[in-house]
């Protein structure tokens, strides 16, 4: 019985460790400016690595419906732009920022561009996967309110009204 508590303290301690590593990888804003998940605790997020110039860019207006549908009931989707695969993201922040907000009126936040692949790859991503490598552009990571990884999905998973939504719903208490 002794052994079983230990084992719960102990499985207890690392899930809360791995919430607060999230929240405390240093990050950048796309603007250039010190950031972290702690400026999000609370709420639920959905972290997605993005590009421009990939086959999946256009879910760029579902991300921004989803944020815009829940943001004000404490979620938020944070864009991290990617260069890692096909070299779908090339251009520099200020482009990434420009081609956002005049082709999807993106107003979530994002971030500086990360490499998430091999090596020098990003702190955040490399807690997110656990030893399973992101594959491609727009793959998403849905955290909850605690900042614990509530899932994982694939570049072809559509942000809204399917499997995304429904777990943001339901991570929000909706």
């Amino acid at each position: 019985m002794k052994k079983l508590f230990s084992l719960v303290l102990a499985m207890s301690i690392l899930s809360t460790a791995t919430a607060t590593d999230f929240q405390t990888v240093p990050l950048k804003t796309i603007e250039g400016k010190d950031a972290s998940l702690k400026d999000y605790a609370g709420k639920v997020v959905l972290i997605v690595n993005v590009a421009s110039e990939c086959g999946y860019t256009g879910q760029y207006s579902g991300l921004q419906a989803l944020h815009q549908k829940f943001a004000d009931k404490g979620f938020a989707v944070l864009g991290f732009p990617c260069n890692d695969f096909g070299g779908q993201e090339p251009g520099s922040e200020a482009d990434i920022r420009q081609f956002c907000t005049s082709r999807y009126s993106v107003t979530f936040p994002m971030f500086a561009k990360v490499k998430i692949v091999g090596e020098g790859s990003h702190p955040l991503f490399a807690a997110l996967t656990s030893g399973k490598d992101v594959q491609w552009n727009f793959e998403k990571f849905l955290l909850g309110k605690d900042g614990k990884l509530i899932s994982r999905y694939g570049s072809d998973a559509e942000p809204e009204g399917g499997d995304i939504e429904a777990a943001v719903k339901t991570a929000l208490g909706l």
